[in-house]
């Protein structure tokens, strides 16, 4: 079984930054495709990023591209979410996800096995 446990959420404003971290544990980390995922109230989960086992290949929304960055530390089971320039529609809380096989990366959320708790990400204007 794999656990995953999300942290860095909190309360921030518009044009600032966080980094959320996603630490796994229970299986072979670096074999697994990972991804973040985020729901608004009243919205459905969405896709936000994704990265393969060797963390050599992401995958963005567009929504998010290019004030988002998506990382892993194979050594310390730990995926990363370097979000900046965050805005007010950025809020929501945001969950981690991995896949149970597969290093490659996908974007819908059926495709990952494993999910954390979520951590809220709130931006203010």
């Amino acid at each position: 079984q794999v656990q995953l446990v999300e942290s860095g959420g909190g309360l921030v404003q518009a044009g600032g930054s966080l980094r959320l971290s996603c630490a796994a544990s229970g299986r072979t980390f670096s074999t697994s495709a990972m991804g973040w995922f985020r729901q608004a109230p009243g919205k459905e989960r969405e896709f936000v990023a994704t990265i393969n086992g060797g963390g050599d290949t992401t995958y963005y929304a567009d929504s998010v591209k290019g004030r988002f960055t998506i990382s892993r530390d194979n050594a310390k089971t730990t995926m990363y979410l370097q979000m900046n320039s965050l805005k007010p529609e950025d809020t929501a809380v945001y969950y981690c996800a991995a896949r149970r096989i597969g290093q490659s990366i996908v974007v819908h959320a059926l495709d990952y096995d494993y999910w954390g708790q979520g951590t809220q990400v709130t931006v203010s204007s």
